[in-house]
């Protein structure tokens, strides 16, 4: 009994220091939620890395920024490397449409004839997973958009749907679908890498093509062009599918202007562009014209996607048919609309 009250008068007498590890406890101030927010809402980054990036920045939401734009660089070189010898078959193809034959006024009806603007291009990841990520999404509907801002109009080229160099796009400034208007300044490359940082994927630009071409004979208001596509398997925005088409349509009456500004009239051109987009695109589609007997040749074709109006005809009579009853064409006149080009791509397929 002796021993043990020699004990407990020794134990109580310890300084309370010694059981809470004063000098092993780290006195960092975690930073406030509402930066964290902040900043994840600007980067996508994880919880972990915006408290990382706040903590090395004293809480300066400005300075997080750059912090998080040096580590994703060199995180996403490493992580670039590491991937690079992987194979890519998933991913999506994006359209943007920045302008499609004409100018608007403030009440949505076409004013004026103008010039067409577009873009399709396919983004390559590993998988499925990331492909239907929203980050992976948002990229491929931003370097569709770029493609289409940056592509100037080239006057010797005799086609109107035009490969874009890759090298060229990738170091273009990455202009936001959704935002056009905010500066930026990551690259279509950098940004690739960034998002490689984030999803640990080998994620590939394969191709791209654009349509830029200004308004056709305007002197002579008798020629227009328009921008036909349709994504299948579209995502949630609508910009991205595993499936894309894009068309150049050709419209030739005298009676252009006047049309272009009925309401109605492009309501139904827009109705009847996007069952050609959806044709092509649903349908073993390889060419406009061929031998009569090619089903493969799109105005052979039955032109099931216009429904009722042409599930009984094939694409040509119906376009012929379309334009008559429309006041395009009057007695035995030229014109009409007309199919002039198309591009057709589905994800992982091999490229010629």
């Amino acid at each position: 009994m002796a021993l043990l009250s020699v004990f407990y008068r020794r134990l109580v007498s310890v300084s309370p220091a010694c059981f809470y590890g004063r000098a092993s406890y780290s006195t960092t101030q975690k930073s406030p939620i509402h930066l964290v927010q902040e900043l994840r809402k600007l980067t996508d980054v994880p919880i972990s890395k915006a408290r990382e990036a706040l903590a090395a920045s004293n809480n300066d939401v400005e300075a997080a920024l750059k912090w998080i734009e040096k580590d994703l660089a060199v995180s996403g070189a490493k992580k670039a490397a590491k991937v690079e010898g992987r194979t890519t078959r998933e991913g999506l193809v994006s359209v943007c449409v920045l302008s499609n034959g004409t100018r608007q006024d403030p009440t949505g009806v076409s004013s004026e004839l103008g010039g067409v603007r577009a873009a399709m291009i396919e983004l390559n990841c590993e998988t499925d997973f990331v492909g239907r990520n929203e980050l992976f999404a948002r990229l491929a509907a931003d370097i569709a958009h770029t493609a289409a801002f940056i592509t100037e109009h080239d006057a010797s080229s005799p086609s109107f749907i035009r490969p874009c160099a890759l090298d060229v796009l990738g170091d273009a400034p990455l202009l936001s679908q959704s935002e056009p208007h905010v500066q930026t300044p990551s690259t279509v490359s950098s940004s690739i890498r960034d998002l490689i940082a984030k999803v640990g994927e080998k994620i590939s630009l394969k191709r791209a093509v654009t349509v830029v071409h200004g308004p056709l004979r305007r002197e002579s208001h008798v020629l227009g062009l328009r921008v036909a596509s349709y994504l299948h398997g579209a995502t949630s925005s609508g910009f991205q599918g595993r499936i894309g088409s894009v068309a150049v349509l050709g419209l030739k009456t005298p009676r252009l202007p006047e049309l272009m500004s009925r309401k109605t009239f492009v309501q139904d051109l827009e109705k009847l562009e996007r069952a050609i987009g959806r044709q092509i695109a649903g349908f073993d589609t390889r060419s406009i014209r061929s031998t009569p007997d090619d089903e493969t040749s799109l105005y052979n074709q039955p032109f099931m996607m216009l429904g009722a109006e042409g599930a009984d005809e094939t694409v040509r009579h119906a376009l012929n048919k379309w334009s008559r009853q429309r006041g395009m064409v009057e007695d035995d006149a030229e014109g009409g609309i007309e199919v002039l080009e198309f591009a057709k791509w589905t994800v992982g397929q091999d490229v010629e």
